[in-house]
Parts: C-alpha cells; sequence; structure tokens
C-alpha cells in the first residue's frame, strides 16, 4: 500500500488499522503492542518539550463513547511516546515516533465483521479494496479505510500544535451545519469562546440543541447524516505558501481532503463567489493606521491570494458525507458469489461524524500549515542570505 506519508519538511507517516491487533494476541507480547495505530513524525525541532498528556488532551477530542452522539465503542486511545524524546521529555531533533494502542477488539464484534465480509458496505471502501489488494484485504472494522486511522492524524497534529502555538498560530474547528440545520454566521472571537460547550461542537447554542436534538432522532431511525465544519486559522503570517503546484490553499485540500469523511473543501466565500461580480468578489486593501499595515475590508478569499496567505485569518469548510454503515437494512452485493441480497450493520458505528472529526481537520490543517511555513521560511532564509551577499 502506498501514500501513507502526508508533507515534505514536517512529514508524518501512519501505520495502523481499526483493528490492528486483533489477531496477533502472542503469549509474552504486551497488550499495548500487539497492535493498534502509529505515526512517525519528521522535522520536530530539537528542544520542544513533549509530553503525553498534551497529545492525549487532542486525542481525547476524537476518543469514541464519550456522548449520545458517538459509537458505543470504547476505545483508551492512549499516547506512548515510542522515541524522539529523551530526558524531561524533551525532542531530540530525530523522528518522534507516537504509538495508540488498539483496546477495544473483543470477539463478538470481530466475528459481527466476519460475517459481513463478504458484502460490498454501501458508500465504504470494501469493494475497492478488495479490488486492489484481493483476498488479503483488511476486511476488519474497515482497515486502513476506518475512521479510526485519524486518531494517529490526531496526535501528530497536536506536535504541531506545540510548535505553532510557539508561533501564535491557532487553528480551531467547528460544525456550523448538520444535515440542514445550519448555525448563525460566527466569529472567531465568538468560535473560540464556545469551543467545544456542547456536545456536537457548534459555537451557536440554538442551533446546537437543534442538531443534537435531530441527530438523536436520526439515530433512533438507524440512519446517520452528514454536515459541515468549519475551521479557521488565526495568525498565520504573511507570504506562507508556494504559487502553483504548492499553493497553500492546495497542501491544505490536500490533507483535508485525505480524510475519509470529506468530500468537498473550500475557501472562504468558495463556491458563493459563482454568484457574485468582481467588484462584489474582491477583498478591497486599506492601511490599517493601528499597524501600519494592509487589511482587507472583506475576507472573501479566506486568507489567501495567489495560493499565498495575505495576513488575514484562514476561513475553511470542508463538507462530512454521513456515516456510510448503518444498521438500516440496505440492498448490496455479495461480491464473492456475485448476487444481489441485502443486509443490515450491526456494528458500534458514529450516527454522525462531525462530533468527532473537527480534531482531525484541525491536526490536518496544522500540519499542512506548519509544513508549508517550513518551505516559505526555508526559502526565504537562503534568499536573504544571497541578497545580503550583493550589498
Amino acid at each position: 500500500m502506498l501514500g501513507n506519508s502526508f508533507g515534505r519538511m514536517f512529514r508524518i507517516t501512519t501505520s495502523g488499522e481499526s483493528y490492528s491487533g486483533a489477531f496477533n494476541r502472542v503469549a509474552g507480547i504486551p497488550p499495548e503492542i500487539r497492535g493498534g495505530l502509529a505515526v512517525i513524525i519528521d522535522g520536530v525541532p530539537a528542544g520542544l518539550e513533549l509530553k503525553p498528556e498534551y497529545i492525549q488532551a487532542e486525542l481525547d477530542k476524537r476518543r469514541p463513547g464519550q456522548s449520545r452522539l458517538d459509537t458505543p465503542r470504547k476505545e483508551e486511545d492512549r499516547v506512548f511516546i515510542f522515541s524522539g524524546v529523551m530526558e524531561d521529555c524533551y525532542t531530540t531533533g530525530a523522528p518522534v515516533c507516537l504509538l495508540i494502542p488498539n483496546s477495544s477488539i473483543d470477539d463478538e464484534n470481530i466475528e459481527k465483521h466476519r460475517s459481513y465480509k463478504d458484502y460490498i458496505r454501501p458508500g465504504h471502501a470494501v469493494y475497492t479494496y478488495y479490488n486492489k489488494y484481493g483476498e488479503y484485504f483488511d476486511w476488519l472494522g474497515g482497515g486502513r479505510a476506518s475512521g479510526r486511522e485519524t486518531a494517529a492524524r490526531v496526535a501528530a497534529g497536536a506536535v504541531a500544535k506545540l510548535v505553532l502555538d510557539r508561533l501564535g498560530i491557532d487553528v480551531i474547528a467547528y460544525v456550523v451545519e448538520c444535515h440542514g440545520i445550519k448555525a448563525k454566521k460566527v466569529d472567531y472571537e465568538t468560535a473560540k469562546k464556545n469551543y467545544r460547550t456542547n456536545e456536537i461542537n457548534c459555537p451557536d447554542p440554538e442551533a446546537a440543541e437543534k442538531m443534537i436534538e435531530h441527530l438523536l432522532e436520526i439515530k433512533k431511525q438507524g440512519d446517520s447524516c452528514g454536515g459541515v465544519i468549519e475551521i479557521i486559522a488565526r495568525g498565520v503570517p504573511l507570504g506562507i505558501g508556494e504559487p502553483v503546484f504548492d499553493k497553500l490553499s492546495a497542501v491544505i485540500s490536500h490533507g483535508l481532503m485525505s480524510i475519509g469523511a470529506v468530500k468537498g473543501v473550500e475557501f472562504g466565500e468558495g463556491f458563493g463567489v459563482a454568484s457574485l461580480t468582481g467588484s462584489q468578489s474582491n477583498d478591497i486593501p486599506y492601511v490599517d493606521e493601528q499597524t501600519g499595515r494592509v487589511r482587507f475590508k472583506t475576507n472573501r478569499a479566506g486568507g489567501i491570494l495567489g495560493g499565498i496567505s495575505n495576513g488575514e485569518d484562514l476561513v475553511i469548510r470542508v463538507a462530512v458525507k454521513p456515516t456510510p454503515t448503518i444498521p438500516k437494512t440496505q440492498q448490496t452485493v455479495n461480491f464473492k458469489e456475485m448476487k444481489n441480497t441485502e443486509v443490515s450493520y450491526r456494528t458500534r458505528n458514529d450516527p454522525s461524524i462531525l462530533p468527532r472529526i473537527y480534531p482531525v481537520c484541525e491536526a490536518m490543517v496544522r500540519i499542512a500549515l506548519l509544513d508549508s511555513i517550513y518551505l516559505s521560511w526555508g526559502y526565504k532564509a537562503v534568499t536573504d542570505i544571497i541578497a545580503e551577499d550583493k550589498k
């Protein structure tokens, strides 16, 4: 399998599956290392204080089984720092490896998945994985296509956050729409104030209440629903991103679209610009007398012009599909027998991915952003040396 790494200078490589370790219960191997998720992070600066509890705080945002809106699967999601740190938890500059063991892989649920393994799971990757990898594809819980894979991304994103915090850059994500129920437009300050104050992490309390009530009703019906996550990155310096193929928007989009449940990405006004004129779409610049720098009266561009950050907030939204695995009976195909049939999946799944996907979005934006900063500042450092030599 290819394509398990993301980033160029700040680079992550993930490994592991939803039920990794289920068939590795060998005597003498501690349960913590029988299987789970792992991420290796290149480009971590030396001298960074990296404690497990800091990473754990981010992982707990997406940990399953914490509310009425989650899957009942109870995973500890306990993180272990395997390498890359020495005395007093300071990084050495070597690759950092983080391990997250699977702790909820009981035989009952393994056998449930085994009973479905020859069926195409509507909306899921079972058929394409089987077609690509053959008889030995991972049928247990979705394998690498499972949302559980994202725990490794969140752990890596926590390391990126440590660096971004030092640079004064904050990234937050929250729910703004659930199955057609929309939150009112909020600014960064309101979103920050109301961050994680309700089960669905919507910064509009009234809309959050309606979303939760509706989602619980959808859950009773044996169905699921999707929605929209908004992400704001504040404090991004001017000049981050490389024109043409490595635009900041392109790199961030790559990271976000690599999340299995994400089906669309937009920046700023996004698809809304299609109905505007040029004079309506353009963000008008002005000189801010207080700071002495150029600002923009609006932010329809979402903080990026020509693929390069313009100093305003990055504003991004992603469309999240409904959870594909549902208990409702659906038509499908037994691909081993090549017969049409019906199936109802009675496994542990979220009625909506929204309450647990926002920390994954935060992580991927942080990783993409830090990687782009490394590239931009590295290029500028060399350019400045050449310019100084010519004086």
